[in-house]
């Protein structure tokens, strides 16, 4: 969730890209490679009335044909929406300029803005990883005891094993080795024996350099 979203793009960055100075410039303004940088509406030094605040839409997009899924989890998780409104709270978002190149290494952008220049949600493809999903804004100000926003849910769906099975997908075998995204293609009975362990703790797996 924001901030978290916006770690998670630097961590794809160093990590898979290869851009080990790779920063957001909250944190290290003098980084070469700003993947993360301060809207324009942010005027350094002053505080005030400079945050993008409140409810804004999110433009919902599809996975590339590459992921090899049929639907995001963002689609997934607002029943197929074309877009949602949520509300936020950040100065600070993910540099543009970077959008493309990691597209092209397949981290996904799966919702935007309206002037497709902001990303508010970032994925990887199910294959990759049980539940690689951030969002820019602030889900959690949107959620009941009796109605759990959608990333929330979705969370706890994945933590529970039970992702696959509330939206009536085919069972995933995650394997994620060094860089975070290497793809397998198990037989049906490892890819059922190696989610059973994984789910009881029992498969270790190695995290991610930062």
């Amino acid at each position: 969730v924001c901030l978290g979203m916006q770690s998670m793009v630097i961590e794809y960055a160093r990590n898979v890209l290869g851009i080990k100075d790779a920063n957001s410039s909250e944190f290290d303004d003098n980084t070469e490679n700003k993947l993360v940088i301060e809207m324009l509406e942010h005027h350094t030094g002053k505080m005030g009335g400079t945050m993008r605040l409140g409810a804004r839409k999110t433009l919902l997009h599809p996975l590339p044909e590459s992921a090899n899924q049929p639907k995001s989890i963002a689609s997934l998780l607002y029943d197929g929406a074309e877009s949602v409104m949520e509300r936020h709270r950040h100065r600070y978002e993910v540099n543009p300029d970077y959008v493309e190149r990691l597209e092209n290494n397949g981290l996904n952008f799966t919702g935007k803005d309206e002037t497709n220049q902001r990303m508010e949600i970032v994925e990887l493809a199910l294959s990759e990883h049980p539940f690689f999903f951030g969002v820019q804004y602030h889900p959690e100000l949107k959620s009941r005891p009796e109605k759990t926003s959608p990333p929330f849910h979705g969370l706890i769906l994945a933590a529970s094993g039970r992702f696959e099975k509330y939206f009536s997908l085919p069972a995933q075998a995650y394997s994620v080795p060094a860089n975070g995204v290497k793809k397998r293609s198990p037989s049906k009975t490892e890819d059922s024996s190696a989610l059973k362990k994984q789910r009881s703790g029992s498969v270790n797996i190695n995290p991610i350099s930062t």
